[in-house]
């Protein structure tokens, strides 16, 4: 791990009040990805070019005491990146909760960090060949919340689309939407944890035919021992006319075999509502994920199919991924 200083020096130009800052210690680490992927089924996204691919990344972070709370920044850089991969600040003020700001790709708060918490030994068993089903807020320029009371946690979000990540901008209401949700989650007893959440997406569109989406997604996993399973409800009701709404079952089961060696399964059903002439569709997914760890290496693998991908009748699809991850 290597160390480096940030300057704290701070100045606000063409203003009578001047601000300064302790200098605050960052930390930096790294990690290297390699993976091998595979596409299969009649959807016609097989990979034609090179299965192989590496990713390397550069981790930032630091944080510091500003007298009512403590805040922490995180910033990634990753291969291919023109910017920071992913980017977000927190303030932690203990009993009042964390404030957040989740610049871009860290899923931080609401139903977007809670849309899929089945059990799984590496990815989720909708990796490659579909989607949880659900959004929530996003995880780019998101305003979040989070605190527990007790046995209950509560996490919020609030966002108003777009791609602005530096300073402030806009356009007009019309143009981005705003969206917001929450999530709350309950330790019922040992082992078993509870939790729903809702989320109203706003649209872009302005028009009197496009209206605000509503997700809601309920998770429920129990963990004994080396076993954990999972059962997970989710439902978009689509505020776009002629977009199906969507309902998902989906249950999973994963099993430490040792502290190195764990697996999982997984099957995600998605029903898709009928629209006009178009009947309504069961989409079928399933997946199997297995990790293996010693020390700073992991050896990852994949397996996802989906029937009927997409809601599409007749459509499927199916991905392998092979990952080795070493840290450093």
């Amino acid at each position: 791990m290597t160390n480096m200083k940030k300057l704290g020096l701070s100045a606000l130009a063409g203003s009578l009040v001047a601000f300064s800052a302790n200098a605050a210690e960052l930390s930096v680490n790294g990690g290297v990805e390699l993976t091998y992927t595979d596409t299969g089924g009649n959807k016609g996204n097989e990979v034609t070019g090179n299965s192989y691919g590496a990713n390397s990344s550069i981790t930032m972070s630091g944080s510091g005491d500003v007298g009512f709370g403590t805040v922490s920044m995180t910033r990634t850089l990753n291969d291919g990146n023109n910017g920071w991969g992913s980017s977000f600040q927190t303030l932690d003020m203990g009993g009042m909760g964390t404030l957040s700001f989740d610049s871009s790709a860290c899923a931080l708060v609401g139903v977007t960090a809670n849309d899929d918490l089945m059990p799984t030994a590496y990815e989720e068993v909708s990796t490659g060949v579909s989607s949880k089903g659900v959004t929530g807020v996003g995880s780019t320029n998101v305003i979040g919340y989070r605190n527990t009371f007790g046995m209950f946690s509560v996490s919020a979000g609030y966002s108003q689309g777009g791609t602005q990540t530096a300073e402030s901008g806009s356009s007009g209401e019309a143009s981005h939407g705003s969206s917001e949700d929450i999530y709350v989650s309950a330790a019922i007893m040992d082992g078993l944890t509870i939790g729903a959440g809702h989320a109203t997406i706003g649209s872009a569109n302005s028009s009197t035919t496009s209206e605000d989406t509503q997700d809601s997604v309920m998770n429920i996993v129990y963990s004994t021992g080396p076993v954990s399973v999972g059962y997970r409800m989710a439902e978009s009701n689509k505020g776009g006319a002629g977009t199906a709404s969507r309902s998902v079952d989906h249950y999973s089961i994963a099993f430490n075999v040792n502290d190195n060696f764990s697996i999982s399964y997984g099957q995600q059903d998605t029903d898709v509502e009928a629209i006009s002439a178009t009947a309504g569709v069961t989409e079928d997914v399933t997946g199997i994920s297995a990790a293996y760890t010693a020390g700073a290496a992991s050896i990852r693998v994949n397996h996802s199919k989906s029937d009927n991908d997409n809601g599409v009748v007749g459509t499927d699809d199916e991905t392998t991924e092979v990952s080795l991850v070493l840290s450093f």
